[in-house]
């Protein structure tokens, strides 16, 4: 049996993160990894032979003060990559194209009207921005530092002014609908400017709350949520956080599934001390770190008998359902998308915000879109390491595909999305079937499965005003540490929330360090 200070369940991302931080403050760590690789969702894996792809395909707001600490330059990233365009797609042609601040293609008005609500909204985001690297307070509580907090929100958003704070508030509690018809007339730019606020999350244009404070999370990166594709993709991020992990001596174990999280009894109650891996060995530690999600750490791994009823009861109500589906194909060439001169930004099919809602309709009562919407890139135009020589990936993710379907997942259930996904992208790109060599969809029940990540969900646990905040994942467990004595948690699942950030990581570990 083996002593550590800190064992970390899972290698994706914030595991890493946070397992460097610790390390780097002088603990021996142990990262333990079911999957064959780090990375979670960032993880590249080859899906045909010479072809790779990660179910996350792009970067938006990672943040710059853990690139900086971590020194994840010098372990191989790309830090300047530039951003690329994100285009609403026309069958006729008229794309819209939004990069570097500016709007091109739907005419003069929304154009200025784009530039005004740029600003706005960066100045929203710049005002929640601190938050999401803070740890918040917990509710009841009349402890300093967690009232300083409080007082510190308060007076960011006062100090922004009478004015911007009446309209922030008044925005945050809007449906994406509604905020999109308020800026802009061409449909095209709005589906496209809603899409950040509603992928990897159970929303739709007309959904109340969340979508809009989801795209100012996403804004307040240096960015502006603009996505980039560096050389080496996501992998190359994933890559230089293992690197710089293990220069500060963190053992990473991959292969190596978690069965329970030991909890001991003693005088003062219960306490985690270590883990039992599938293969019955135990390890011992200080505490345990969960980067998995909220549901598989607490009913899967502590187990509810070790759980007060009313928390367990919490943990069971977390929705973790996902609504995204990843297609993959392999292609003989560069795809020729009518009207672009390269397909080298971030495509949007989704010809207008009641596309999107419909596509949501059929995905809330367990049915398969019958118009798919989509985000798609091809990121082997950005990174060669992606396919053989004149070879490329094309990558997308499909909305809204139900993680639990009527009847069940199959096969030719699998084969519909998919055909259903291929024909609309040949709507804009009509010699894109004879250049497959082959394809791959994973569905959410899929992504359960290979990434081990309950319901298959981006964000862990959905991206929500009643699970974000001092309430992410409940407010039993919002400060990283638990109900369960040395079990601290570092996931998407706790806060700030999802996405390729590694602030969760770098919160729970300075929550631990404290």
């Amino acid at each position: 049996m083996s002593q550590y200070d800190s064992i970390i369940i899972g290698a994706g991302h914030n595991g890493l993160v946070c397992a460097a931080y610790l390390a780097r403050s002088g603990q021996r760590v142990l990262v333990l990894e079911a999957s064959a690789s780090t990375g979670g969702l960032g993880a590249s894996h080859e899906f045909h032979p010479g072809f790779h792809c990660s179910v996350a395909h792009s970067i938006s707001h990672f943040s710059p003060r853990v690139a900086k600490d971590l020194d994840l330059r010098a372990h191989g990233l790309e830090t300047n990559a530039e951003s690329i365009a994100t285009i609403g797609l026309s069958t006729d042609q008229d794309h819209v194209v939004i990069k570097q601040g500016s709007v091109a293609g739907s005419g003069e008005q929304d154009a200025r009207a784009y530039e005004a609500y740029l600003s706005q909204m960066g100045r929203f985001a710049d005002v929640l921005k601190p938050f999401w690297s803070k740890t918040m307070p917990r509710l009841g509580s009349r402890g300093f530092k967690d009232l300083m907090t409080f007082v510190h929100l308060g007076a960011s958003i006062r100090l922004s002014g009478k004015q911007t704070m009446q309209e922030l508030l008044r925005v945050a509690s809007l449906p994406m609908r509604d905020l999109m018809d308020e800026q802009f007339e061409n449909d095209l730019l709005k589906a496209a400017l809603s899409w950040d606020g509603l992928i990897g999350a159970k929303l739709a244009p007309r959904s109340p709350n969340s979508a809009v404070l989801a795209t100012l999370y996403r804004m307040s990166g240096e960015s502006r949520g603009a996505h980039s594709l560096p050389a080496g993709g996501v992998n190359g991020l994933i890559e230089s956080l293992k690197k710089s992990a293990q220069a500060s001596d963190v053992e990473i174990r991959c292969n190596t599934r978690v069965a329970r999280i030991i909890v001991d009894g003693n005088e003062d109650g219960l306490v985690a001390t270590g883990v039992e891996l599938e293969n019955g060995e135990t390890i011992s530690g200080i505490r345990v770190v969960s980067a998995t999600d909220p549901q598989r750490t607490f009913l899967g791994l502590v187990g509810a008998e070790n759980l007060d009823i009313g928390f367990t009861n919490q943990i069971r109500r977390l929705r973790c359902n996902g609504y995204v589906a990843k297609l993959h194909l392999a292609l003989n060439g560069e795809p020729d998308f009518a009207g672009l001169d390269r397909p080298d930004g971030r495509m949007i099919i989704a010809p207008n915000m009641d596309a999107i809602e419909f596509a949501f309709d059929n995905a809330k009562y367990g049915e398969l879109p019958t118009n798919p919407v989509m985000e798609v890139v091809v990121p082997s135009l950005h990174d060669e390491s992606c396919a053989p020589a004149g070879q490329h990936v094309l990558s997308a993710h499909v909305m809204y595909v139900p993680y639990e379907l009527k009847g069940g997942w199959t096969d030719a259930a699998r084969e519909q999305v998919c055909e259903r996904a291929i024909e609309t992208i040949a709507q804009y790109a009509p010699t894109i079937r004879e250049q497959i060599l082959h394809k791959e969809l994973l569905t959410p029940a899929d992504l359960e499965q290979s990434h081990n990540v309950t319901g298959g969900h981006w964000h862990h646990t959905e991206f929500a005003m009643d699970q974000m905040l001092m309430m992410r994942p409940t407010y039993g467990a919002a400060q990283y540490n638990t109900p369960v004595p040395g079990l601290y948690l570092c996931s998407a699942g706790s806060h700030p929330g999802g996405d390729i950030t590694g602030t969760a990581g770098y919160n729970a570990a300075r929550e631990i360090l404290r």
